[in-house]
Formats: C-alpha cells, structure tokens, sequence
C-alpha cells in the first residue's frame, strides 16, 4: 500500500479517505480511523458521522458520569448496536501517536481530562475481510493519510473530508469541494 510515496505494511493507527466517486451511504466522503490491518482483515471507526446525540443519551450507563456529554459517531456499519471508545494522542517525546481503541469506561474516565488527549464514541465500526480492503485499495476506492498529520477536530462531518483529502493533492481539492449535489453548483 503507497501512502504519499511510502510503502506501508499496515494501515492501523492511519486515516482512510474514501474516493470522491464512492457513492455507498456507508462510506460516501468518510474518514475512518483504522485501528486494524493485517493479512486477515481491516476495522476502523468512521469519524465523521456525528450522531447528534450525546453518551449519557445513547447509553444509560453513562447518563450520571464524566462522560455524559461526549459526542457519538456512526463507526460503520457493522453492529451499530454495539458502543466502542477511542482515544488518541500524539507522543511528542517519542514523535508517534498512540491510540486506544475499545477502552474500557474506567480508562475513558481516566482519560477524558488529560491534556491532548481526544476521546470519542462510536457506535458500531467498519469491517473488511480477508483481502477485502486490499481489492478496495488497487481499484482506488480510498486514499490514506497519516493521522498524526491532521487536527481532526479542526472540522467534522463532510468538512472534515474535505479538509484531509484535499490536503492530500491539488486536483483532490477540487473533488474535494464539488458540492454535494452538483446541479446546484
């Protein structure tokens, strides 16, 4: 797999930007943080799908702790039911990012007021089988980024694509900023 003139064994801990021409409602103009990738599969949360319901709402469990207002995504499509935490932060002394996917709610707690560090909610997560994404990637159907590169929370939802990928290559940028529907340009 290429990424910006690099050879990369595995995509985990990297972002995946889908194509501009990809219509699936799943994945159009998504972002996904991958947390796995091996010679078995792929997973990764979508990172901008706001659900527009905060934790306490969406899980009971977390209604009366730190954590109540914390902002859920849509992670994918596959078991929406089931809730996964994630953290990450750069490592400035070591120059690398460490991420935590599939915390457990008294790490979140741990982590919610620590300095640099982003947490967020994803109910569900994106899957791919056994040389699934692989196929995916030599049909161009995504681009990849490093994430250490980005302020994700500079931008969300769409806006959040359009800032990675058109980062990525001028010409990227002008797909990038095509209108959703382009009859109403």
């Amino acid at each position: 797999m290429k990424e910006r003139g690099k050879t990369r064994k595995t995509l985990a801990g990297q972002l995946l930007l889908a194509h501009p021409t990809l219509r699936d409602e799943n994945f159009r103009r998504a972002v996904i943080l991958m947390s796995a990738h091996d010679a078995d599969g792929a997973m990764g949360v979508v990172l901008n799908r706001p659900l527009g319901r905060p934790l306490g709402e969406v899980s009971p469990d977390f209604a009366l702790t730190p954590l109540a207002e914390l902002p859920v995504y849509r992670g994918g499509p596959v078991e929406t039911g089931k809730l996964i935490l994630v953290s990450w932060q750069m490592n400035e002394q070591a120059g690398e990012l460490q991420l935590n996917f599939g915390l457990e709610p008294e790490r979140a707690f741990e982590l919610f007021r620590t300095p640099g560090v982003t947490l967020r909610a994803f109910m569900g997560y994106s899957g791919w089988g056994k040389g699934q994404l692989e196929n995916e990637l030599r049909h161009n159907t995504w681009f990849t980024a490093p994430l250490e590169l980005y302020n994700l929370g500079a931008a969300d939802g769409p806006a959040l694509w359009r800032m990675v990928l058109g980062s990525l290559d001028p010409e990227l940028k002008l797909f990038a900023d095509e209108p959703e529907d382009p009859s109403r340009n």
